[in-house]
């Protein structure tokens, strides 16, 4: 039997108690456009990752073949006013990619020798591929 996507994800919020308006505002798109996606039987992944992070429900349980329930975790997303969830998770990305590769970088210029350099910098470019 095929999973109708939209119509899970709608049962497990509002079993949850969760009011669509605030999920809407939540997610920075309108009721209707909440409604649509309950309609689909094949909704988006992106988006399912997008409602449980913004109602931090983990749907990998309801979807174990899409999802990890470490996919689900907050910890490393922080979310400053006036930002919209993706935002956020695409900025908190950039800011661990920049990490690494500064950490990268750092080690290559206390070893010194350009050959290494030229070496762990195409690792750094391999790391953001």
């Amino acid at each position: 039997m095929d999973k109708h996507y939209g119509q899970i994800v709608e049962y497990t919020l509002r079993k949850k108690g969760f009011n669509i308006s605030t999920l809407a505002k939540l997610v920075n798109v309108n009721r209707r456009t909440i409604y649509n996606w309950f309609d689909q039987r094949r909704l988006k992944t992106n988006i399912i990752l997008q409602i449980g992070l913004a109602t931090e429900l983990d749907f990998s349980v309801q979807f174990p073949e899409l999802f990890t329930p470490n996919q689900f975790e907050l910890n490393h997303i922080s979310i400053t006013e006036g930002e919209t969830l993706s935002e956020s998770i695409y900025k908190n990305k950039y800011l661990v990619l920049l990490e690494k590769y500064n950490e990268i970088l750092s080690n290559a210029l206390e070893i010194g020798k350009e050959g290494q350099l030229l070496v762990l910098l195409t690792v750094a470019y391999q790391l953001a591929a």
